[in-house]
C-alpha cells in the first residue's frame, strides 16, 4: 500500500482528540456480559454490578488513541480503567474484549454480512499477567532467547489494550482460523478492510512496514481508535499507526536482492521481514534500504559461527543482508549511535534450521 508524503491535518486532529478525556462506553450486545478487568477471566453474571474501579472507568475513560508497540508500554493504571466483555466465539473460545469496541465490531460484523462476508473474533485482549505467564512458560520449556524472539515482552503488547482484536473468517460455513489457511483469501481481506475505517477501526500491521510496526503483515489484525474520521485518515493515507502518532511518514526502504541461485525471492523477502521487525525497536532510527550479500554468505564456516552465538539452535544455513541507516536526529531517543549519522554497510547475519524460518542471529560490522 502506498503512501502520500503529506500527513494532512495529523496535529490539528490529534491535538484536539487527546485534549478531550473519553469517558463511559456502550452497553455489550447479544449475550455476552460486562465486567471489570480486574475480575479475571471468568465471565460475569448479566446484571453485575459495577465495582468502584469499573465506576472510577466510566468517569475517566481510557486513551483509545495510546499508542502500545515494542517502545511505548501499557499506560499505567489502564487495567484498572479498562471495563471489558465476555463472548464466546463460534469455536467455543472465550474472547475478552473492550466494551465499546466489542459494539463497534458487532456493528462491522453485521455490515460485513450484508457483503456475504463472514468473520469471528479469534482472541483480543491479554493481560499484562497473562502475557507474564506465557513468557515465563517459554522460557522454562526453551530457554530466555527463544522466548524473548518469539513472544511479546510483558507490557508492550498491543493486546493488553482490549482495542486490539484478532478475526477469523467463516467461509462457507466453515471456521478457518490458521493464519496460513487465512492468508489465502486476500479478496474477502480486501472487502474487510474497505470497512474498517467506518467503524472506527485500522488496519494496524501494514505489509512493508515492518520496520516501522515490528511486526510482519497480519491482515486480521485490526485496532479500535473510537474516531472514524481519524481512522478514514489513517487508512486513506495508507499509513501505520506510528506514523500518525508523530505525525510523519517514514521514507520506503528499498531493496536488491540479487540474482540468488540459493535462495528464492521469497526466502529472501522473508529474512528481511526478520530485520525489519527487529529494526523496530531501534528509537529514533530511519532505515533505508536493505540488499543482499550473496550466495558466498552460506559457507560451512559462517553457519557454524552462527551455531556458536545461537548455542543449540541447529542451524543449516546463513544468509547476510547489509543495509544503511540514519540514527536519530535529536537526543530525544537515547542511543548508542552517533547522533544525525547516516550508517552505511550494516550487516545482519541470520540462520535457519532445515523445517524452520529464518532467525536474526547476529548484526554489526
Amino acid at each position: 500500500m502506498g503512501k502520500t508524503k503529506m500527513i494532512g491535518a495529523f496535529a490539528v486532529v490529534l491535538a484536539l482528540a487527546l485534549a478531550a478525556s473519553l469517558a463511559g462506553c456502550g452497553g455489550a450486545a447479544g449475550s455476552a456480559s460486562s465486567s471489570p478487568a480486574e475480575s479475571g477471566s471468568q465471565p460475569a453474571q448479566e446484571s453485575s454490578t459495577m465495582s468502584a474501579s469499573g465506576s472510577a472507568a466510566q468517569s475517566q475513560g481510557i486513551d483509545y488513541l495510546a499508542l502500545v508497540n515494542k517502545l511505548n508500554p501499557l499506560p499505567e493504571g489502564w487495567e484498572d480503567a479498562l471495563e471489558t466483555v465476555h463472548f464466546t466465539n463460534s469455536v467455543g473460545d472465550d474472547v475478552e474484549v473492550e466494551k465499546k469496541a466489542y459494539d463497534a465490531y458487532l456493528e462491522l460484523k453485521a455490515d460485513l454480512e450484508k457483503e456475504g462476508v463472514y468473520v469471528d473474533l479469534d482472541s483480543a485482549r491479554r493481560s499484562v499477567a497473562d502475557q507474564e505467564r506465557i513468557m515465563k512458560e517459554f522460557t522454562e520449556e526453551y530457554g530466555a532467547d527463544y522466548a524473548k524472539k518469539t513472544v511479546a515482552q510483558p507490557g508492550y503488547s498491543e493486546h493488553h489494550t482490549g482495542l486490539a482484536l484478532d478475526l477469523y473468517l467463516i467461509v462457507d460455513g466453515k471456521d478457518v482460523v490458521e493464519n496460513e489457511d487465512m492468508m489465502e483469501y486476500p479478496e474477502i481481506w480486501e472487502k474487510i478492510h474497505a470497512k474498517l475505517a467506518g467503524h472506527s477501526f485500522i488496519l494496524r500491521y501494514l505489509d512493508g512496514d515492518e520496520h516501522i510496526t515490528g511486526y510482519g503483515y497480519e491482515p486480521w489484525h485490526i485496532r479500535y481508535i473510537d474516531d472514524a474520521a481519524i481512522a478514514e485518515e489513517i487508512m486513506g493515507e495508507g499509513i501505520t499507526f506510528e506514523e500518525y502518532k508523530a505525525g510523519k511518514v517514514y521514507p520506503e526502504v528499498s531493496y536488491d536482492y540479487g540474482d540468488s541461485k540459493l535462495y528464492t525471492r521469497a526466502e529472501l523477502e522473508e529474512a528481511a521481514i526478520q530485520v525489519k521487525c527487529d529494526f523496530a525497536a531501534w528509537e529514533g532510527c530511519e532505515l533505508h534500504n536493505l540488499r543482499y550479500a550473496g550466495d558466498g554468505c552460506n559457507t560451512p564456516e559462517n553457519v557454524k559461527w552462527l551455531n556458536e552465538i545461537d548455542e543449540g539452535a541447529g542451524y543449516v544455513q546463513a544468509v547476510e543482508l547489509i543495509g544503511d541507516f540514519h540514527s536519530p536526529v535529536t537526543e530525544d531517543h537515547p542511543s548508542a549511535w552517533a547522533l544525525d549519522t547516516e550508517y552505511t554497510d550494516y550487516q545482519w547475519w541470520l540462520g535457519r534450521t532445515e523445517d524452520g524460518g529464518w532467525q536474526l542471529v547476529s548484526s554489526g560490522y
